[in-house]
């Protein structure tokens, strides 16, 4: 079965062909400013470098920063009506109450506030009123609002109010889309609103990605299924890309750390993937990114959906360096993916941390007679600023003292010397590529984040509930029954709730079967 990853990134679109664990063919090409030309240009080269025919293909699995980016530049965002069912709880502070003025502005001040939500034992706070959330539907229609988030206190322990809501303004605003909190993010209401916020306020972009996106697979002659890889280093068909678009953001990082897992065999390690403009870093856990354990920052947002603890540092092959007292500054600025045309070593004019390497012995591409003019002195110089601020964030990613394996993957890895503050560097064979191979070896996964009363029930019930549940949702998902590995599990005794309470977090993953 021939599978296709391809990265859409920045700088570059990578590609590869897999059948197996091999890896047949792989390509690099720069992003066009429209994305769909370069996702063809690389999807029609590899699949020439591996002489496949496009009927030959199964599966194409692509990993996008569209949505990250929209979030982060305020584009592209359709303004939102947001219904938490909670009166007469939960008050106090009203929905996107800490987001930036400037994004809650491109998003609207649609708020309403209705009757509803439960407690963690899913006893209801208050009774649903139908009526209130038909009188919300009206008002919504009104003002032409095309995207609904609707969120209820505790709704991951009982989505039934979120559910009869959403129906009631399905029917009252025939046009719009919903979003429900219970079906994005975990326990913590403000977190996991303002997931669902972010998701209802990018359906629409997603809707013309993911239709661009299919349509350039399309025009290359690739009738199969197309996936978008996920968060957790997992897919979904694009139709659930569509309705889940913030479960895309960390995409490409995650592809990077799936990828390097498998091309160095390493499953506990520091992986560093240096791209052309950024440098994303985080920790390997049993082959998979170590997941946050808190909130995360999205574009200013604090979300609680699944995210990789991965952080970024301005610095890649195509940062600027610049001559400066007492040292050189290497970044943030970037070409980006003008890499290969404004690079002095690829006959531009402009010097970058890429010129740097092959001044200074670490790469050999391009025309290293373009840069013999720099002064050893001033090269070694700048190579000390960026092993200092690569070592700084490999640091920064361990969790304890013990030697750990330093993976370095990413076009712009070439950077990187052969140890890190003292930590062997593993530059595997097509590093270059590893978030396309990361894409490719995607499976699919089931989790479920729960509160359970153990007053009339045990530890090990709990347990088993919620592994058969997130099972469910793994084959649900496509994953094929005989396939699925629990990944995560873990129990937390809650002792300010009443009833014994405990929090039940399970995750699986399995093969797609197609």
């Amino acid at each position: 079965m021939y599978r296709i990853g391809v990265d859409v990134g920045g700088t570059n679109t990578d590609a590869v062909v897999m059948v197996g664990r091999d890896i047949l063919a792989a390509v690099k090409v720069p992003t066009s400013a429209d994305v769909t030309t370069g996702l063809m240009q690389a999807l029609r080269e590899v699949q020439k470098q591996a002489a496949i025919a496009p009927g030959e293909v199964a599966l194409v699995v692509i990993g996008t920063t569209h949505f990250t980016n929209a979030v982060i530049e305020r584009r592209h965002l359709s303004q939102t009506a947001v219904v938490r069912l909670c009166l007469p709880a939960a008050q106090c502070l009203l929905p996107m109450i800490d987001w930036p003025a400037d994004l809650r502005t491109a998003i609207g001040d649609h708020i309403f506030l209705a009757s509803g939500g439960v407690e963690f034992d899913g006893t209801p706070i208050a009774d649903f009123d139908p009526k209130e959330i038909s009188r919300i539907g009206a008002v919504i229609r009104e003002r032409g609002i095309k995207a609904i988030a609707v969120a209820g206190v505790f709704a991951p322990v009982k989505d039934q109010f979120e559910c009869e809501a959403a129906a009631l303004l399905a029917a009252a605003c025939p046009d719009a889309t919903l979003t429900l909190s219970s079906s994005i993010g975990q326990l913590g209401l403000l977190e996991r609103e303002s997931a669902t916020i972010l998701n209802s306020a990018l359906r629409d972009l997603a809707h013309r990605t993911v239709a661009s996106l299919r349509d350039g697979v399309a025009l290359c002659g690739i009738t199969c299924p197309v996936f978008l890889s996920q968060n957790d280093g997992t897919l979904m068909d694009a139709a659930q890309a569509e309705r889940f678009p913030v479960l895309t953001f960390a995409s490409g990082p995650t592809n990077s750390m799936r990828g390097a897992a498998f091309l160095s065999g390493e499953s506990e390690a520091i992986v560093i993937d240096v791209g052309g403009t950024t440098t994303d870093v985080g920790l390997l856990h049993k082959g998979f990114p170590r997941q946050a354990g808190s909130t995360v920052d999205i574009g200013g947002v604090r979300t609680n959906f699944r995210m990789p603890d991965v952080f970024s540092i301005g610095l890649g092959g195509g940062s600027i360096a610049v001559d400066g007292a007492p040292d050189p500054r290497v970044g943030p600025q970037s070409v980006g993916f003008e890499l290969t045309r404004r690079a002095r070593v690829f006959g531009g004019g402009v010097l970058t941390a890429t010129d740097i390497a092959v001044a200074g012995g670490r790469a050999n591409i391009g025309d290293a007679g373009r840069v013999r003019d720099l002064a050893p002195a001033f090269v070694r110089r700048c190579q000390d600023v960026i092993d200092q601020r690569l070592g700084a964030a490999a640091d920064r990613s361990r969790i304890s003292p013990d030697p750990i394996p330093v993976i370095a993957v990413g076009g712009g890895s070439i950077l990187m010397p052969p140890r890190l503050d003292g930590l062997e560097v593993i530059r595997p064979e097509h590093f270059a590529v590893a978030n396309a191979i990361g894409a490719a070896i995607a499976q699919t996964s089931g989790e479920v984040d729960r509160i359970y009363s153990l007053e009339n029930s045990s530890r090990e019930s709990a347990l088993a509930d919620a592994e058969r549940e997130a099972r469910q949702k793994a084959v649900a998902a496509g994953a094929l029954p005989d396939s699925i590995l629990v990944t995560e599990r873990e129990d937390i005794p809650l002792s300010y709730l009443r009833g014994n309470a405990t929090r039940v977090r399970v995750k699986v993953i399995g093969d797609m079967g197609l």
